[in-house]
């Protein structure tokens, strides 16, 4: 399943020595190029390789960085308050995050732009595998920049090893860089298989999703008025891809790594980062980071803002429908809600070591611990409420509730995890079409479709009758569903951006569970969030606490949002290195 990692861990050392890590876009020797390294299959799979192993980037502690990146929107948090980027102003031209996704995906576009450069007065005569990696190599490329103008906005574009003065240049427009993604695409689509031979490498459908899920970003955000153009590049991409692979059966199957056996599983995942256990290892530690304090070290947390988005089951949001409980938040909701969060009252098994089952409690002394020997429950010290390190807990440092996603594994130990991570999901292909085309104003059955098929494998029903036709309701709709459909794998922060909604999930503090002197049990019927504060809140499906917030637990008190913060800054380092780089307004 996972045989591809092995390329990617040979390529190691060659692409060490194509560029460093430590500066921004550290020039490689041209001897490379010069002398004909890559005139060979096996010399651009070694290349090919290297640049595979760039998409490692951990923002910190062992954790890939799509999993970070919700932590820098509403729908997630760090556990020290008012540290957060967007909560307290941690968003700054020398925060370490901001200069290290910089540095990474540069380092990535170095690399690749020595293979595609370096080979190309070879790849004509080698033909054969050495297209496809050429090919791979310049998706990655794309992917490289589409992250940089998502986050940065117009930054500096090389397409070819860098040369002393160009490290003079100043910024190039997103446009012209998107235009230059899209095409780059276009040209590599036609040396790809539809479905990878080997278990993550580039192919077709991850090719056009990525043109899709680019082309959107230009529409949403309307890049030289050309809105409605990428929308249908974006729509038309898209459905190059539906029909070409299928959703998997069950959702949960998607983030462990029994589940991530499956071969419906393979089919969904357009892309993914490969881990592995064999050889020399390739592991992370999500789970080991966003777990109770009884099973592991918990430092992320998500938000309720996040948990109050998932519907009931009737499809109806918990403002609106008669199922939803205060007193039991968890009942009735959208499986996604389960397979996503972890709150008060859930039973858990985690596997750290041993495989361990216990009641998540957020305010006794003592939970229940399941014995598998004996089969009997006991009653042990609760160490999210009770032990030194109780304040990081998700009651304490969090908002009341714990990452499931990628935590639910007792097939291995969480602080050793080699479950893959999605980069992209054919359900992103599926939402991307029905969100492109929405914002056509083009409401056809294929919409409805789309949205259905996602919706229906988590087990919710159809696209309700009052939505149909109406293009506002739709757009509600989608944007939804991708909060709670991918939530925790780094999509939202641009999607955050593209709905200009930052100020909306990062403007007020952070609310949580009931008060210890309320709990569940003391809670109300009238104790439900508000999502009509204004429009826009009722759109983006994102709740107010203010009727009831003195019941609520609080953090991030002096949370804010400023308008400069959808883009992040230019790292001040790298102003410092080049006086042509300006930087983006306001920082």
């Amino acid at each position: 399943m996972k045989k591809f990692l092995s390329y990617i861990i040979s390529g190691v050392l060659l692409a060490g020595t194509l560029v460093s890590c430590s500066d921004f876009l550290e020039r490689e020797s041209s001897d490379y190029s010069s002398s004909g390294f890559y005139k060979s299959e096996a010399a651009i799979l070694n290349g090919t390789s290297g640049v595979y192993n760039c998409l490692y980037m951990d923002l910190g502690y062992n954790v890939p960085f799509s999993v970070y990146l919700d932590h820098f929107t509403g729908l997630g948090m760090e556990r020290a308050e008012n540290t957060t980027i967007g909560a307290g102003g941690a968003l700054n031209p020398d925060n370490a995050s901001v200069q290290s996704f910089w540095s990474m995906l540069y380092v990535l576009v170095a690399r690749a732009n020595s293979v595609i450069y370096g080979s190309s007065e070879y790849i004509d005569d080698i033909g054969g595998k050495a297209l496809q990696y050429i090919s791979e190599v310049r998706v990655l490329r794309a992917f490289a920049y589409y992250n940089l103008i998502a986050t940065y906005g117009d930054v500096p574009f090389f397409t070819s090893p860098v040369t002393i003065d160009q490290y003079k240049d100043a910024r190039t427009s997103k446009t012209e860089i998107l235009d230059f993604i899209l095409k780059e695409i276009d040209e590599s689509v036609t040396h790809l298989p539809w479905t990878a031979t080997e278990r993550g490498r580039v192919d077709k459908a991850f090719a056009y999703g990525l043109k899709a899920r680019a082309a959107l970003l230009g529409g949403s955000l309307d890049y030289a008025n050309q809105g409605t153009e990428y929308f249908r590049i974006s729509a038309e991409a898209a459905a190059q891809v539906i029909g070409q692979r299928e959703l998997a059966g069950s959702f949960d199957d998607l983030f462990n790594i029994t589940g991530q056996t499956q071969a419906d599983v393979r089919n969904e995942m357009l892309f993914e980062l490969m881990y592995t256990k064999q050889g020399t290892q390739k592991i992370h530690v999500i789970a080991f980071g966003q777990v109770s304090r009884n099973t592991g070290q918990t430092g992320r947390h998500p938000s309720m803002l996040l948990a109050d988005m998932f519907e009931c089951i009737d499809g109806k949001r918990i403002d609106e429908s008669p199922l939803y409980d205060p007193n039991y938040p968890q009942r009735n909701r959208d499986p996604r809600f389960h397979s996503t969060l972890w709150m008060h009252g859930d039973t858990v098994t985690v596997n750290n070591g041993s495989v361990i089952r216990h009641i998540l409690n957020a305010y006794d002394i003592e939970t229940p611990f399941y014995d598998f020997s004996s089969g009997q429950w006991t009653l042990q010290n609760n160490a999210d409420i009770n032990s030194a390190a109780a304040w990081a807990s998700f009651c304490n440092a969090g908002s009341g509730y714990i990452w499931a996603k990628f935590s639910n594994e007792v097939a291995e130990n969480i602080s050793a995890q080699s479950c893959n991570v999605p980069v992209m999901r054919y359900a992103e292909v599926l939402l991307t079409y029905a969100e492109a085309k929405i914002e056509l104003n083009e409401l056809d059955e294929s919409v409805y479709n789309a949205i259905n098929q996602v919706r229906n494998r988590a087990g919710m029903p159809n696209v309700s009758e009052d939505r149909i036709g109406n293009q506002n309701r739709m757009r509600q709709l989608v944007r939804n569903e991708r909060k709670v459909e991918f939530a925790l794998e780094g999509l939202h922060q641009v999607d955050m951006r593209r709905w200009d909604i930052g100020d909306l999930e990062n403007g007020q503090p952070s609310y949580g569970l009931p008060i210890p002197t309320i709990r569940y049990e003391g809670m109300t019927s009238t104790d439900i969030p508000d999502f009509k504060k204004s429009e826009r809140h009722d759109l983006n499906n994102i709740a107010t606490y203010d009727s009831y917030k003195d019941k609520l637990k609080v953090r991030d008190r002096n949370r804010f949002w400023d308008k400069k913060f959808n883009l992040w800054p230019i790292p001040q380092v790298e102003i410092d290195r080049n006086p042509n780089l300006t930087q983006n307004e306001g920082y």
